[in-house]
């Protein structure tokens, strides 16, 4: 126990807690937006609800278990995302995500299927808008019914040799039929990419009737029949989904070169329509996609490379570009046959797909050995940190189409959180007045360390959202006013002791420093069990029940720091007053009475 004659400094206790107090505010009020707001919960500010249903390359319904790991992934993509305060429920066949705020974005790309393939570039070409004439004179690709049109494929189209850019393998050029320098090839025969709307029931081929057109000879596609879909992007009605995964399959990953080629074309007039192979590719054939931003289709080889032989994945700020990429580090075997190809093909061009899209295709500039590498594109923040933390949790089990965002009003919560207030407010005036009449002076500084704690949680709670995305829903201010409820506890413990001394007979100067060497014990020990019942509350609780634990968790923490750097040093002070040291200022009169009957008792029991 610490003597009354150790040396104390209370201005150096002071002078830390309003610099610390100080670098806080300044963090509010120069970083970020500069808004001293702290960010809402959905039941304070309402949010967004965003329906993703999940699907099947079969048209199956998934199963039970397949939902659950959805969810569970996808809720530490939002754990990992910093959404704080959003709800992951199943229901249905479905995946609910209520996320705070009015943007669905961020939900939308939590329900992203993830597979991840790394494919060699083959060809690249830019992406055009749909209808846009090709180049006159461009011959078609032979192999093509007259007019060189291909079924399903938009008029006008020529589904002849596209221009290609930065191709991958100079030394091994795709070859056509028809191609300058191979002009005696035979023509392929063209198979149907989308097959028609088909008939009612099988009948053999007719005779053509007189007069009438000719029937296409074997090995060609028939002209395009009245009613039948005008592209394969908008199947009838009645196709089912699977088929319709199964016709971009045959169409995006044909082995057939000159397929390929017309793909290229084909795939570059519809780059900004939802695509409904993503994430069903099969990484065993060649793919026909676009990239993310919708300005480049790629003809990509066959994967070398799965998403599962990634071992974790980071984003942030690369020093020398000054751009964002993504840090990807691979698996034992990853590492190996990733140092293997990347060796082999330096000065090519190496394609990262996410969903059947192309999210990055960098040039292997050299060989990469021990497993580590990075991701570059136009990333910005954010979007870097959500890539790399859908690949980093790996890939769905499911994919899944998301529908469209609806706003979750906040007018019940903001309904609460008014009641809540009132409550609070009444109660924190109770304890203050209660303070006042019992502790007088002593119950000043008390306010005043309660207002100092507030002033403290409120700025780090501002902080937290803007670096964390923390957000503050009913539950958490439920623990912020438990928190102050502990803050206040630990005055009367300090106070109480202070007392103690008093009744054994040591003046008011004399009685602080003892008292606090006493209460700083006690106050220590009930802070320490109240931290880790919040802890252990944080890591089992889901939903907003983990709100209330880091509220509690925070404000004890801050607890100690205000009594330790506030409340000691100023009721030390305090006690060096002669003013203050008068029973009608500190209210201890009547602790300094009981002292000296005690005093006074053994006198007269000696007369």
């Amino acid at each position: 126990m610490a003597s009354s004659s150790a040396p104390v400094h209370p201005a150096r206790y002071l002078s830390l807690f309003l610099a610390l107090l100080v670098g806080v505010y300044l963090l509010v009020f120069l970083t970020g937006d500069k808004k001293p707001e702290p960010k809402l919960g959905i039941d304070l500010q309402g949010g967004t609800r965003v329906t993703l249903t999940a699907r099947t390359p079969d048209g199956s319904r998934p199963t039970r278990d397949a939902l659950l790991q959805a969810q569970e992934i996808i809720s530490s993509r939002v754990d990992g995302l910093g959404v704080s305060g959003s709800e992951v429920v199943i229901d249905g066949d479905n995946l609910v995500i209520t996320v705070p705020g009015n943007d669905g974005t961020e939900a939308r790309s939590l329900g992203q299927t993830a597979r991840l393939y790394i494919r060699p570039v083959i060809h690249a070409m830019p992406a055009q808008p749909a209808g846009e004439q090709p180049p006159a004179g461009q011959e078609g690709a032979p192999g093509l019914p007259p007019g060189g049109q291909l079924p399903g494929m938009p008029p006008g189209m020529d589904p002849g040799l596209p221009p290609l850019i930065a191709p991958a393998e100079p030394e091994a050029p795709i070859r056509t039929p028809g191609q300058p320098g191979d002009p005696a090839a035979p023509p392929a025969a063209q198979p149907r990419p989308y097959p028609l709307e088909p008939p009612p029931s099988p009948t053999p081929t007719p005779a053509p009737a007189p007069g009438g057109p000719e029937a296409p000879a074997p090995g060609t596609p028939a002209a395009p029949a009245p009613g039948a879909p005008e592209a394969p992007g908008t199947p009838d009605d009645d196709a089912s989904l699977a088929q319709r995964i199964a016709d971009e399959k045959q169409l995006r990953q044909s082995t057939d070169q000159s397929i390929q080629l017309l793909a290229l074309q084909f795939q570059a007039t519809r780059c900004d329509e939802d695509d409904v192979l993503a994430g069903n590719d099969d990484p065993n054939l060649p793919l026909v996609t676009c990239s993310t931003d919708h300005n480049t289709v790629y003809l990509l080889d066959k994967s070398i490379m799965s998403g599962e032989e990634i071992q974790t994945a980071g984003s942030g700020l690369d020093q020398q570009r000054g751009d964002y990429v993504v840090d990807v580090e691979f698996k034992s075997g990853g590492s190996k046959t990733w140092a293997d190809f990347t060796a082999a093909n330096v000065g090519t061009q190496t394609a990262f797909t996410l969903d059947s899209q192309v999210v990055s295709a960098p040039e292997i500039q050299e060989a990469i050995p021990g497993g580590r590498t990075q991701i570059t594109g136009q990333f910005t923040d954010s979007s870097a940190r959500e890539l790399a933390n859908v690949l980093k949790y790996g890939s769905l089990p499911l994919s899944f189409e998301s529908s469209e965002a609806e706003t979750v009003s906040a007018t019940l919560g903001l309904t609460s959180l008014k009641a809540g207030l009132i409550a609070g407010a009444v109660g924190l005036a109770l304890v203050l007045l209660y303070s006042l009449l019992y502790y007088r002076v002593l119950g000043l500084l008390t306010a005043l360390s309660l207002v100092l704690a507030g002033a403290m949680v409120y700025a780090l709670l501002v902080l937290l959202g803007r670096w964390i995305g923390y957000t503050l829903d009913l539950a958490g201010i439920a623990g912020l006013i438990i928190g102050i409820g502990t803050t206040a506890d630990s005055f009367v413990v300090f106070f109480e002791r202070i007392k103690d001394e008093i009744r054994e007979g040591r003046s008011f100067r004399s009685a602080v420093p003892r008292g606090w060497a006493r209460a700083r014990k006690t106050i220590l020990s009930g802070n320490a069990v109240t931290f880790l019942a919040a802890a252990v509350l944080y890591v089992l609780a889901v939903g907003q029940v983990k709100g209330f634990a880091f509220t509690l968790g925070l404000t004890t923490i801050l607890d100690v720091l205000v009594v330790f750097l506030v409340t000691w040093p100023l009721v030390y002070l305090s006690s060096k007053s002669a003013t203050l040291a008068k029973p009608s200022y500190n209210g201890l009169g009547a602790v300094q009475q009981i002292a000296r009957e005690r005093r006074a008792a053994p006198t007269t029991g000696r007369g």
